[in-house]
């Protein structure tokens, strides 16, 4: 039942009491009467009815379902993970009976998939949240966010139903509960394999497929662990079979994605490269590429790795490998498991094989007890590495994590003064690095389309093209050669 304004504080007990049966409050809260029950009700400040009489022209509309009542409006913010999620909720959903609504105002429930992985991301989501929570329709919040920090999320949203990034395969049961007003919970932590499992691209020309949950890592930073846990890898042939179902179904880029794709396997006697081998063997028209990895488990594969590379077209040659600072001293506070050294080798060692190689990496700036030596470090690093992509974040303490609890913070104008030089460092490195692209031809396929066509190239080069979208689809491959060039992309036109 939906909620409007507030509940007039002088309505008698009966009333009261006949209002939280309607409400469902009376069977899911522990209070020993109505006017406690009430008095909770309220203090949970939803937008609640203006009087207890508008319950008489509810329970009417209540007789008379609207027309598309079970309808689900989904959302997802964050990583490719939470991208994969949210496509097999919505397939799970689908084949359970439940029509997906094409804008929040025709869905009858929200179902939002969060991440908790930034402090920025993080403000946008509870700012959603809020919104949704307004709307007087029964919310499912999903993702990392409820698993890694429950108590804020109950705190914003207490009648929401919480699934986490573990129990998607429950998502009819959660769903189907919030839809009879009852809340449910599904935080445990199931070993199912998030592969083969029924799903609604978002791109139908992109398939993004989930290796492992969790990690092997203690990083101080992190909150996603929270939401994750250990590294649990999925098996090479159930992985094969989800992408080869996918290139069936038209997919042109496939994206292997996981908490991190370094330590792959290594719970269960196989690793990364193994898997790369086993998905470029894969008859079909597709490019893979290989997400997030962390450096601490190069030493021990780059070779193999960049041998894979260097022997596979189907592979983009692209790798994510963040490296989030340049100094020992903070690698070490951070808990990376990894020196800048390692990274620089990685870098190095991939080159060598193939020296149009994109590398992205993160850089968090302003960590606690970084000093101006420190951040001089990274800018060395970045300056001998001459990275193509980095992803720079001011640092921001997650609840829960180890470095939230960590003395001598670095201020926030000091920060951003930081920020705002590896920016101009990592701009003028990306923009020196796709100079090197210009009068380049080849193929790429187009993978999306709006405003103007774009797509990727086989180094997972960006590339805008000056075309009319109007004339590719998705999926589309066509020769282009690049005429200009920017810190973000390359340029290009359709040639024959």
């Amino acid at each position: 039942m939906a909620f409007r304004n507030r509940i007039n504080l002088t309505i008698p007990s009966w009333q009261k009491t006949r209002y939280l049966k309607k409400t469902g409050f009376l069977n899911q809260c522990a209070l020993p009467n109505a006017d406690r029950h009430y008095m909770y009700v309220r203090s949970l400040k939803p937008k609640l009815i203006e009087s207890i009489h508008l319950i008489k022209r509810q329970e009417k509309e209540e007789e008379e379902p609207a027309k598309g009542k079970e309808k689900v409006w989904i959302e997802a913010y964050g990583c490719s993970a939470s991208m994969a999620d949210s496509e097999m909720i919505t397939g799970l959903l689908k084949n359970a009976g439940y029509e997906i609504a094409s804008s929040r105002k025709e869905g009858s429930l929200n179902l939002i998939v969060t991440c908790s992985v930034k402090d920025t991301t993080e403000h946008k989501m509870v700012h959603r949240i809020k919104q949704l929570s307004k709307t007087g329709k029964p919310l499912v919040i999903a993702g990392c966010l409820p698993k890694a920090d429950r108590a804020m999320v109950e705190s914003l949203s207490p009648m929401a139903s919480l699934m986490g990034p573990h129990s998607i395969d429950r998502s009819a049961d959660v769903v189907g509960s919030a839809f009879s007003g009852n809340r449910l919970l599904a935080l445990e932590d199931s070993r199912v394999a998030k592969v083969n499992i029924p799903r609604v691209r978002i791109n139908p020309v992109v398939s993004i497929v989930e290796i492992a949950s969790g990690c092997m890592s203690e990083c101080t930073f992190c909150q996603t662990k929270l939401a994750k846990g250990w590294l649990y890898s999925y098996r090479i042939g159930d992985i094969a079979r989800q992408v080869r179902d996918d290139v069936s179904a038209g997919c042109k880029e496939v994206w292997l994605t996981s908490t991190d794709s370094g330590c792959y396997g290594r719970d269960m006697g196989t690793n990364l490269a193994e898997l790369l081998r086993a998905c470029a063997g894969i008859d079909g028209d597709f490019k893979i590429r290989v997400g997030m990895l962390n450096p601490q488990y190069m030493p021990d594969m780059i070779g193999e790795i960049a041998d894979v590379y260097a022997r596979n077209d189907r592979l983009f040659r692209f790798i994510h490998m963040p490296v989030q600072s340049g100094s020992e001293r903070i690698l070490r506070k951070m808990k990376r498991g990894h020196t800048a050294q390692v990274f620089s080798e990685a870098v190095k060692t991939l080159r060598a094989k193939m020296p149009d190689f994109t590398i992205s990496t993160d850089i968090i700036v302003g960590f606690p007890n970084e000093t101006e030596e420190d951040f001089q470090r990274t800018l060395d690093l970045l300056n001998e590495t001459q990275p193509d992509v980095v992803n720079i974040s001011r640092y921001s303490a997650r609840p829960g994590t180890e470095s939230a609890r960590m003395k001598n913070r670095v201020s926030s104008q000091v920060a951003k003064e930081r920020s705002a030089r590896l920016t101009k460092l990592v701009r003028d490195i990306a923009k020196k690095r796709n100079a090197s692209w210009k009068g380049w031809q080849g193929e790429i396929v187009i993978d999306e389309l709006g405003k103007v066509a774009q797509g990727r190239n086989y180094a997972y080069k960006s590339v805008v093209l000056a075309d009319k979208p109007d004339n590719f689809k998705l999926g589309e491959k066509i020769r282009v050669e690049v005429y200009d060039f920017s810190s973000f992309s390359l340029k290009a036109r359709a040639i024959l």
